[in-house]
């Protein structure tokens, strides 16, 4: 096992499941145990109010998320902090499930900069670049793969990160090899030259952190794994 694949996956730090990955590439690394957020850290200035529990929509307000019980999702009920990995990663395939409230938005970032949109988007005809399934502003998702707010929605995202060599010029551009949204391929062999929307002038590295928008409405997260793909 080359180590450059778990770079940074010891700061972890939460005694993290490892499940068998493909044979060729490292083992895949359960991001979130469910109970606390080591190995994660906040972003932004308002107060962490993410819970852990199970999430549903509020029955007197469906733009809303509840925590209904004990669970092991995190849930966030309004608008809140963000969340980002203290771990960087390269090339990987990050599978996650995601809830949203009526019209809430989030996002998720690979190396802090790469944006799948996130957005209750469920019901639209056609689906634009800023609809769920996107890369952020960049390209739109081939079908509308959205489900109804409330419900659980997967996502599988296969990423391969920009190139440099010896003196820090970056040589290739970082590219979505596939995105699957809820079992449909969203997006396939985007390349991308810069980051996305606020990110776009921000400079870029080898490698970065995962991560989970929470400062634009309700969202709920759980099952998150990712495996890294580096050569």
């Amino acid at each position: 096992m080359k180590m450059k694949c778990l770079a940074g996956v010891a700061a972890l730090a939460i005694g993290i499941a490892v499940s068998a990955g493909a044979a060729e590439h490292a083992p895949a690394v359960t991001l979130f145990n469910g109970q606390d957020f080591a190995g994660w850290k906040t972003v932004g200035s308002r107060s962490n109010q993410w819970q852990f529990g199970q999430a549903a929509l509020d029955p007197t307000n469906p733009a809303k998320l509840l925590k209904t019980g004990p669970g092991r999702e995190w849930v966030s009920s309004d608008k809140n902090v963000n969340l980002a990995t203290e771990a960087e990663f390269r090339d990987c395939r990050l599978e996650l499930e995601f809830m949203l409230a009526k019209d809430s938005n989030s996002g998720v970032k690979l190396m802090n900069i790469y944006e799948i949109q996130l957005l209750d988007s469920f019901g639209k005809a056609v689906a634009g670049k800023e609809d769920c399934g996107a890369v952020y502003k960049e390209s739109a998702p081939k079908v509308n793969a959205c489900k109804r707010a409330g419900e659980w929605q997967t996502l599988v995202i296969d990423f391969r990160a920009p190139r440099f060599d010896a003196a820090g010029q970056k040589t290739a551009n970082a590219r979505f090899v596939k995105v699957v949204l809820n079992g449909q391929v969203v997006q396939a062999n985007v390349e991308i030259a810069h980051g996305t929307n606020v990110s776009k002038d921000v400079k870029e590295k080898p490698a970065g952190p995962v991560y989970l928008q929470g400062d634009h409405g309700p969202v709920a997260f759980r099952n998150l794994k990712l495996t890294p793909l580096d050569d």
